[in-house]
């Protein structure tokens, strides 16, 4: 496998096609991520702040999506549980996942809805893909699978390696994509995982890849501008 550029946490932060990048290097809280995202889609549409990639991790907990069922909740009391806004059901974070929170202006990109989350899911498994993990989709089915065959499994059994939930206000994206590098997989026990129980999960670390956070970072700054391309239009 080609070495992958570390980040040197010193660097300022980057920023690439015209898209700031914020790497935080000690969990943040749920709410206050929240409350960051809030204030920066109001600023990218109000034009005072350029679009942004945030890349981060958050302590143990539960959050639940617009579509959650609470009986998909197992363990309530294991974990804090925030209500997300996001689209989608119950998913984990937790230390050792790479969270993207991702906040574009949709509406200079297209205005496609559909075609964002595609490219959400290429980010993805391009990025899966400098890692030789062959990260795929399926239909009915939202985020990022693996099938275990080459791995081991039987065939039939795919683990989700990771998940999409977006929210877009005004054509302003926001919330965005977790991918399990080396998380806690005995945490995601305490949910029904996006509401499908017949499929496990696992990360870049339990399939055998040793990689670094400091890795997929450089990983998934690469692939993003192969994805997204130089930035929003012009008006």
């Amino acid at each position: 496998m080609t070495a992958l550029p570390q980040t040197d946490p010193n660097a300022p932060t980057p920023v690439t096609a015209g898209i700031e990048w914020r790497i935080s290097d000690s969990p943040v809280p749920y709410p206050e991520a929240l409350a960051e995202m809030e204030a920066r889609v109001e600023a990218i549409r109000a034009g005072t702040a350029p679009e942004l990639v945030w890349l981060l991790e958050h302590p143990p907990l539960y959050t639940a999506g617009t579509s959650a069922r609470r009986e998909d909740l197992l363990e309530p009391d294991r974990f804090p549980v925030y209500d997300a806004g996001r689209g989608g059901q119950f998913t984990y974070h937790g230390p050792g996942q790479r969270v993207a929170y991702v906040m574009l202006d949709l509406k200079k990109r297209g205005a496609d809805i559909r075609a964002f989350v595609h490219d959400l899911e290429e980010w993805l498994i391009r990025t899966l893909a400098a890692f030789n993990i062959r990260g795929e989709r399926r239909e009915g089915r939202v985020g990022i699978w693996v099938d275990k065959r080459p791995y081991g499994g039987v065939p039939g059994q795919e683990d989700k390696i990771a998940a999409i939930g977006v929210r877009v206000r005004r054509w302003v994206s926001f919330h965005g994509v977790a991918l399990n590098v080396e998380p806690d997989l005995s945490h995601f026990s305490g949910i029904v995982p996006c509401g499908i129980s017949e499929h496990g999960v696992t990360s870049m670390v339990a399939l055998g890849h040793l990689v670094t956070m400091e890795d997929v970072d450089a990983a998934m700054i690469a692939s993003f501008a192969e994805v997204f391309g130089r930035g929003p239009a012009e008006e």
